[in-house]
């Protein structure tokens, strides 16, 4: 498969081979109903547990695949990406499994906790620049000089084509689904996930859902491309992208059928009432999808809604349940 070009393409057939090239190595995680919470909800609900991953989040699924797609000479040149959270971890986790070498570029201000898991992986950590921006830039430059390869969290077709085999597990798992809700930062899961559900099962709705405080999918909808837009802290940390990528947002775009935001406050709800009703520790990025059904933004009668990972600082995850439990959020129906 062709790293990202000026016309990007990924088929159902490039998703079944990557569903073969992983067949070993990567978790087939469960999709589970969740009872209490599809009964607070008012839908039937499973919840596909990709936080169940090794590391702890779906993007294993893209980092092994970008692994196995490389020819055995770039293999030995080992690879480059910058990342501060879930895609650095895949990456260490299994280039240490298929003998990788992997370079991990992180801002400056990374948490040391990250930083620490990366190296206890196996790869080497960089830490440079300030942002996310800053950081991939170096790793642009760094790779270029020593002739690595760059695997770019999201905007890369050999990622967005791994991570795309959940939706082929998910919709065997659990075959009466008429929506699936999912969490959107630079777009790469959204992107396998459209792109599967609507060569499947075309009639299934696809709905993305992303941070007030980090709506990149709903300005590139507005501009007709991807556009720079301010991100102020959110607790969904992993959907904080200022840009959705070129090649995910071209894909992607055709494909869903509706976008919608969630405020703070549902996202925190929805976090304690995983903990509480499901014994989920989800991080904010995997609590967005269950936030958008809370506050009515999608109505639907069965849906599947991707834990995306677990990895969120434990502090913030006890006081965010605490803080729900003295408002009486999250607690039993």
């Amino acid at each position: 498969m062709n790293t990202p070009s000026l016309a990007p393409s990924l088929t159902l057939a490039d998703v079944l081979a990557a569903q073969i090239r992983l067949a070993t190595g990567l978790r087939r995680t469960p999709c589970l109903i969740a009872r209490a919470l599809s009964e607070i909800a008012g839908v039937k609900m499973w919840l596909k547990r990709d936080d169940s991953q090794r590391t702890g989040s779906f993007k294993e699924r893209g980092a092994r695949h970008a692994l196995l797609c490389l020819e055995e000479v770039s293999r030995a040149r080992g690879v480059i990406a910058a990342s501060a959270g879930n895609h650095a971890l895949g990456l260490a986790y299994h280039g240490a499994q298929l003998g990788v070498r992997v370079t991990v570029m992180m801002p400056v201000n990374a948490p040391a906790v990250k930083v620490a898991r990366c190296r206890g992986l196996g790869a080497e950590v960089v830490l440079h620049g300030e942002n996310f921006e800053m950081t991939h830039a170096h790793a642009i430059r760094l790779a270029a000089v020593s002739d690595a390869t760059l695997v770019h969290p999201f905007d890369d077709l050999r990622v967005i084509a791994g991570q795309a085999t959940m939706a082929l597990e998910f919709l065997e798992q659990a075959p009466e689904l008429d929506t699936v809700i999912v969490p959107v930062g630079g777009g790469g899961l959204l992107t396998g996930v459209a792109t599967v559900v609507k060569a499947l099962r075309p009639g299934m709705r696809v709905v993305a859902v992303e941070p007030e405080n980090a709506a990149g999918f709903v300005a590139a909808r507005v501009r007709g491309e991807p556009v720079r837009v301010s991100v102020p802290p959110t607790l969904a940390d992993g959907l904080a992208v200022a840009r959705v990528g070129a090649t995910t947002f071209a894909l992607a775009a055709p494909l869903v059928d509706d976008v919608v935001t969630v405020i703070e406050a549902a996202i925190a709800a929805a976090i304690a009432l995983l903990a509480r009703q499901a014994g989920v520790v989800a991080e904010g990025a995997g609590a967005a999808t269950l936030a958008a059904l809370l506050v009515g933004r999608v109505r639907t009668r069965a849906v599947v809604l991707p834990i995306c990972g677990r990895n969120i600082d434990a502090r913030v995850h006890e006081r965010v349940v605490s803080e729900a439990m003295e408002a009486n959020l999250g607690a039993p129906a």
